[in-house]
């Protein structure tokens, strides 16, 4: 039987990291940095257990069911094929693709540009085409990403982030600074909700399918075994992400003092600019673009073993080429279309999400109560649907209700009518356990 060796196994972790990590994930941490100041590390602890304890658990769920599929069929078998199919257009050519194709362009082509050319749409139409072409190339052979990711890609992108640490290290940018008004009360809270907003739990639901495949592909057949070294891949990329976001966050906090930033870009470009000058530009262009690279490799390999499954009249690699072309043409809608039309979807289906990975994770308590997984599901997906159509088309009219929920100002309204649910659930599998025949034989 096939065993991995420790260095396969950091090379499959390397993988699963260099496809978590995007564009979304230099900026986000970064900007909190430089918002919680003297606050950072307080702040910082609380978006790793969000940002890298929900993917990576996400990730640990589907290793224990054994598949996405699996666990959503725990919900009901029409759950099982809409939540899915909702997943991977939204994380696919309906978002994350197309954004990280155009956040490449915006940060790793756009600054060398003349000004006059660099707002012009052919430029942008140009650099998809090429972009998304890489892209293709790349995930036509899925059961080299081993080779690609974790041996070539993910340790450049590495370097390039130690240099640009211990380059802070040897020449301090500034010192922190007190932390901003968002920030002075519970940072740790506030962490843990920035981080939330990274949504890579969703990612984690359908990355799962590609580490199963890669550690199949490496000769590994046995179920137990594939759970165990994905479960191992897992924990090694969340390391790595932690180790990451804490450099990020330092980072962003050491740049206080440098002049002004409304977002984590411009935080970046702040710090490189400061520490290597122009080169920096250059240093933080090919991050942006090797992050961005990673990540929508990781997507088209994982949508369209996806679609080649469920709609298998196009094979995997045709697959493949739809997803780059339609990636290509909603890349050039531009990035405002894209999340107009994307994020009030993924803001429906995300909490949904999160529960699903808490449920499947103890998912051996739960089994006891079956009910539970479709009450908790159901009250989670009313809420987060109801949030939605409240923020998308009535202007937040229904505030005045939705309020009421604890935590709702913070955008986790969700957790009390999933608690409701998991209660109803239970005490509903009670009741039809003690009423069921073979429980009133027994009685009897």
């Amino acid at each position: 039987m096939k065993r991995f060796t420790q260095k396969e196994l950091i090379f499959i972790s390397f993988m699963l990291f260099s496809m978590f990590f995007g564009a979304g994930n230099l900026i986000f941490p970064a900007f909190l940095g430089r918002s919680a100041g003297d606050d950072v590390w307080l702040a910082l602890a609380g978006f790793v257990v969000s940002a890298v304890g929900l993917p990576i658990l996400g990730v640990l769920t589907v290793a224990k069911a054994g598949s996405f599929e699996t666990l959503t069929r725990r919900v009901h078998p029409l759950f099982a094929v809409i939540f899915p199919f909702l997943i991977y257009v939204s994380i696919g050519p309906g978002l994350a693709i197309p954004r990280a194709g155009t956040i490449a362009y915006e940060m790793g082509m756009k600054p060398f540009l003349p000004e006059a050319a660099a707002d012009k749409p052919s430029m942008l139409l140009l650099y998809t085409i090429v972009f998304f072409s890489i892209v293709l190339w790349l995930s036509l052979s899925p059961s080299k990403l081993v080779d690609r990711f974790g041996k070539l890609l993910t340790p450049i992108l590495l370097c390039i982030i130690v240099i640009i640490f211990v380059k802070s290290l040897l020449t301090p940018i500034g010192s922190f600074s007190a932390p901003s008004e968002q920030y002075r009360d519970g940072p740790l809270l506030k962490g843990f909700l920035d981080g939330y907003l990274t949504m890579d739990a969703l990612a984690s639901l359908v990355f799962g399918i590609v580490v199963a495949n890669t550690i199949r592909a490496k000769g590994v057949e046995d179920s137990k075994k594939i759970s165990k070294y994905m479960m191992i891949a897992g924990l090694g990329a969340g390391t790595l992400l932690a180790v990451i976001y804490s450099i990020l966050g330092y980072l962003g906090a050491s740049s206080a003092t440098l002049g002004k930033a409304e977002n984590g870009a411009q935080v970046l470009t702040i710090v490189m600019n400061d520490l290597f000058g122009q080169g920096g530009t250059m240093m933080l262009g090919a991050l942006f673009t090797l992050a961005c690279l990673c990540v929508s490799i990781g997507l088209v390999i994982s949508c369209s073993q996806y679609f080649s499954g469920i709609l298998s009249f196009l094979s995997y690699r045709s697959w493949a080429v739809v997803l780059a072309a339609l990636s290509t043409l909603v890349a050039n809608l531009g990035l405002t279309q894209i999340l107009a039309v994307s994020v009030p979807i993924l803001g429906a289906i995300y909490p949904m999400a999160v529960v699903l990975i808490i449920l499947g994770l103890f998912d051996h308590y739960v089994n006891k109560v079956k009910d539970v997984y479709f009450t908790t599901i159901l009250l989670t997906g009313l809420f987060s649907l109801t949030e939605t159509i409240n923020v998308t088309f009535l202007s937040h009219s229904l505030d005045g209700v939705l309020g009421k929920f604890p935590l709702y100002d913070q955008g986790v309204g969700w957790i009390v009518p999933s608690l409701i649910g998991m209660a109803l659930g239970a005490m509903y599998s009670k009741v039809k356990q003690s009423a069921s025949p073979a429980n009133k034989k027994t009685a009897a």
